[in-house]
């Protein structure tokens, strides 16, 4: 067999290869950060646990991605993408032994902090590894495959924990149990990947977020953009199992997650059509849609409306397609090559940051008073949010034009 210049094994995937394994690893991030979602109302059943430790379970994964990010979010710039991808992997697979494992809320904790740490060592170097080996001549096929691969694995995660939780015995064990086989399969994947090490390797050291001059505008826009799929998504993940319960009074997790997974499904089918538009567009048009989305959860929840929850579904899989496309195109275009796992780990630590205060603020405001009262301030706060992009992107036009 003939080897490499450093005695290795060649790989058996090339380069396509490489971009399809990278895209599976997005897939697998969002897949063990749904996997919990469906059973949220039967670890509260079982437990007895308020809508705030549920909010700050499901919060947990943020704030260990809010660690990760700012220290380790230049790493695979220096050690390429494919060997950090495999470590964020490994903790991935971690992830499920506890959660599969765990007797009581604590292993929960640490299940997303395992998930966070890994999502956060991946998620920046996998969309980076997505651009840089690109198959195609089209720039935005890559920030589309990111979308769908993402939509993709959250999909599946909810739609198979609802029928396995339903159909099966273990309800708590079994979504775990295929998370941990999908990993080792991501795993073996990118062993066979292309090594992407950089020539020049520097030594690591933890570096202090930064934008790079000349892009701190295209920045923000990119970043609020994909924070408000992040904020809508992660009120949807985290109470919609709740709301749900409460509109219809079932504790049949396959319709539970059926119905979240639609949402997801929209995301993914949204995506599959976005290809070859603008990324400025998609940013505008996801802030708009994002608008009637959250006017859609407000109002379903006030009138705890079923209908009105299945539109929210859709419409905000399809404005979440068109914000995070959209910010993924916008930071795809403007990033330098030599930074940018740094400025994408960024753009992800922000977003997940805005997640995180988004929910758990929701969590405390639903314990305090009312879910129907937290989702319709939530509503409020994230359609300001939508205005003000559509603002920097008038503001982004216009300096463009002088």
């Amino acid at each position: 067999m003939r080897r490499s210049s450093d005695g290795s094994a060649p790989p058996r995937l090339g380069r396509t290869g490489y971009f399809w394994a990278a895209a599976s690893v997005l897939a697998l991030g969002l897949w063990s950060s749904g996997s919990p979602s469906v059973l949220y109302p039967i670890y509260a059943d079982r437990w007895d646990l308020a809508p705030v430790v549920v909010t700050s379970v499901f919060a947990t994964y943020q704030l260990s991605l809010m660690v990760v990010l700012p220290l380790f979010g230049n790493l695979s710039d220096l050690y390429g993408r494919r060997r950090v991808m495999i470590v964020g992997i490994a903790l991935i697979g971690l992830s499920a032994l506890v959660f599969a494992l765990a007797p009581n809320v604590v292993f929960l904790y640490a299940g997303r902090v395992l998930q966070g740490a890994g999502t956060g060592l991946t998620v920046g170097a996998a969309t980076a590894a997505l651009t840089e080996n690109n198959p195609t001549a089209n720039p935005r096929f890559a920030s589309t495959t990111a979308t769908v691969a993402t939509a993709t694995g959250l999909a599946c995660a909810l739609v198979l924990s609802g029928v396995l939780a339903e159909h099966f015995p273990l309800p708590l064990v079994w979504s775990y149990i295929v998370l941990l086989g999908l990993a080792a399969v991501s795993i073996i994947a990118l062993v066979l990947s292309p090594d992407d090490r950089p020539a020049a390797r520097a030594r690591w050291r933890p570096q202090a977020p930064y934008v790079p001059a000349g892009m701190r505008l295209g920045f923000l826009i990119a970043t609020l953009s994909a924070a408000l799929a992040y904020c809508v998504g992660a009120l949807f993940l985290s109470l919609g199992a709740t709301m749900i319960d409460q509109f219809t009074s079932t504790d049949n997790t396959a319709v539970v997650g059926g119905l979240l997974g639609a949402s997801a499904a929209c995301i993914g089918l949204t995506g599959l059509f976005l290809g070859r538009a603008r990324a400025g567009a998609l940013v505008a048009a996801g802030a708009l849609a994002t608008v009637l989305s959250v006017g859609l959860m407000a109002v379903a929840s006030a009138f705890e409306s079923l209908p009105l929850f299945f539109a929210w579904c859709i419409v905000g899989g399809i404005a979440y397609s068109l914000a995070f496309t959209g910010g993924l195109g916008v930071i795809n275009r403007i990033a330098p090559d030599e930074h940018r796992g740094a400025v994408l780990s960024l753009l992800y630590l922000v977003a997940y940051t805005l997640q995180a205060v988004a929910v758990l603020g929701v969590g405390v405001l639903a314990t305090a008073g009312s879910l129907g009262a937290a989702v319709g301030i939530a509503a409020v706060v994230l359609a300001v949010v939508c205005v003000t992009v559509l603002a920097l992107l008038l503001v982004d036009r216009r300096a463009g034009a002088a």
